[in-house]
């Protein structure tokens, strides 16, 4: 308690002896890939946007990259900082459920440099109001995004036949002690994630190949179930979302977009139970995605990892990975092109 206390008194005296410093000075402008406290992948840009003010946003390992609620670069002792605030509302609620009282609770994230390296320290409230949690880690600044490649002058590889048919050689868990619902049933990758009624949920895996790789082009087909949710990891950390959309607006969680970066140009799914057509290329960090015939994401640049990722270097090379954590969805015909360079 009292290290707590004592690193939430520093990050408030940060605060009180910060001044100013120049935006065009600004040394966090930019993307950062980090990882959490527990290990997952996290990622924050920030930037200047046209009336002069800072923004950001941020992915904390699962879930959409969402924006910071405000953000500031200050000066202490000589050294710039960073400060974010992430805002959180606690509903209280009677004894029938009812909400009788918000209260709003504020993540404060303090960020310094040293050398290329982001060195984060977070402070975040009990929701009870007692007391408060330190917690730190680090990152790295992402190098700037590369041009948008001229696909019609890839050369691509050998075909590699990702899934056999026949079960489940060349892959396996992403998490080994989650349950797994995946099975190869007659050419079919298949996945059913199935929940036992009165026993515990059961927490069910994602699948990813042994073999990783760099760019690519990846052809397959999906089915989902209505209302049916997975998804396809490309080089283990960016998805391509696979789900039940039809008839729904279009925004950056729909079938073929990347998830909550980039919203297909136009709806080109088909209805729940009909096998979707995916066509995806990953090259120079930028994607392009035809889904049933129809470019839906046209080489567009991929500014970091999405929830879920493995990791948060998106400049590795990866699996691929099926989002296997959600609901019931089968796979077919997968084939990989690796482009060469």
């Amino acid at each position: 308690m009292k290290k707590t206390l004592m690193s939430w008194m520093g990050a408030a005296a940060l605060i009180a002896s910060a001044v100013v410093t120049q935006a065009d000075d600004n040394p966090f402008l930019g993307a950062w890939a980090f990882t959490t406290p527990d290990g997952g992948a996290g990622w924050l840009g920030v930037k200047e946007m046209p009336g002069g003010y800072l923004d950001g946003s941020m992915l904390w390992v699962a879930g959409s990259v969402v924006p910071v609620d405000s953000i500031v670069v200050t000066q202490q002792n000589g050294r710039d900082a960073l400060i974010i605030y992430r805002v959180y509302d606690e509903n209280r609620k009677d004894k029938d459920g009812k909400v009788f009282r918000t209260q709003r609770y504020v993540d404060t994230i303090f960020a310094t440099l040293d050398g290329d390296t982001i060195r984060f320290m977070q402070v975040s409230p009990n929701r009870n109001g007692k007391g408060v949690n330190t917690s730190t880690f680090t990152g790295k600044k992402m190098a700037p995004i590369p041009p948008a490649p001229d696909l019609g002058k890839v050369k691509y590889g050998k075909p590699i036949k990702l899934f056999n048919g026949k079960n489940l050689d060349g892959w396996r868990l992403t998490d080994e002690n989650a349950a797994n619902g995946w099975f190869a049933d007659n050419g079919i990758l298949v996945c059913d994630p199935k929940q036992e009624e009165g026993k515990p949920h059961k927490n069910y895996g994602n699948l990813r190949t042994d073999a990783e790789f760099e760019d690519f082009n990846l052809t397959l087909k999906a089915k989902v179930e209505k209302g049916g949710n997975s998804g396809i990891y490309l080089r283990g950390v960016c998805e391509i979302q696979v789900t039940d959309s039809y008839g729904k607006n279009l925004d950056s969680h729909h079938m073929g977009g990347l998830y909550s970066r980039v919203t297909p140009s136009v709806s080109a799914e088909k209805p729940a139970g009909e096998w979707q057509e995916f066509d995806i290329t990953y090259c120079d960090q930028h994607v392009t995605v035809k889904l049933n015939g129809k470019t839906i994401i046209d080489n567009a640049a991929v500014e970091g990892c999405t929830g879920g990722a493995l990791w948060s270097d998106i400049t590795k090379p990866g699996p691929i990975y099926l989002q296997g954590d959600h609901t019931g969805v089968m796979y077919k015909d997968i084939v990989l092109r690796p482009i060469e360079k």
